[in-house]
């Protein structure tokens, strides 16, 4: 069985991963993924991961990855409100494994490690959302995660149709 690592990436690193960051993404839209993007179009995606490599340099979201023989197969986005009033919680975001890499766990180990790390970060309440009837759906209520209720028609999928979202939350601990 081939060894998973985990780690938090710098901006710097997520800058040098920036094209595994990017065929991880691909690979799961291509699968029909509803994860913001509605065609595997590599402009918008790599355009996304250099947004994001902006905020983790901002510190408004930390970037864990999981590799797997050095390569980048599972990533999840730990997003800080940065409203006064909501800086009790954060967002989950871009909870994604690489198809080749899934049933071993790595989606589960990333979801924990994102709530650790911002329970860390002083965060009480975890927010997330998800497509309605989704296989990641059951991950997240198997881990605690409860339903705050559903949104009809909330994106479009990559065939084009408007799909249902499950928003769930989670409360942590701070500090633990």
């Amino acid at each position: 069985m081939t060894t998973i690592t985990y780690s938090l990436l710098t901006a710097e690193e997520a800058a040098k991963g920036q094209d595994e960051l990017y065929n991880v993404l691909s690979a799961c839209v291509a699968l029909g993924a509803s994860i913001g993007f509605v065609s595997n179009e590599p402009a918008p995606m790599k355009q996304f991961w250099t947004g994001v490599i902006a905020s983790l340099a901002s510190g408004e979201k930390r970037l864990l990855v999981a590799r797997r023989q050095q390569e980048i197969v599972g990533t999840v986005i730990v997003e800080f409100c940065g409203k006064p009033n909501g800086s009790h919680r954060a967002e989950i975001a871009k909870l994604l494994v690489h198809p080749d890499a899934r049933r071993q766990g790595i989606a589960r180990e990333l979801l924990g490690r994102a709530e650790r790390l911002a329970e860390q970060e002083g965060k009480t309440l975890l927010v997330l959302d998800t497509r309605s009837g989704d296989a990641a759906e059951q991950l997240y209520l198997a881990q605690g995660w409860q339903v705050c209720g559903q949104i009809p028609y909330f994106a479009l999928s990559t065939r084009g149709e408007p799909e249902a979202t499950t928003v769930m939350y989670k409360q942590v601990t701070a500090g633990v």
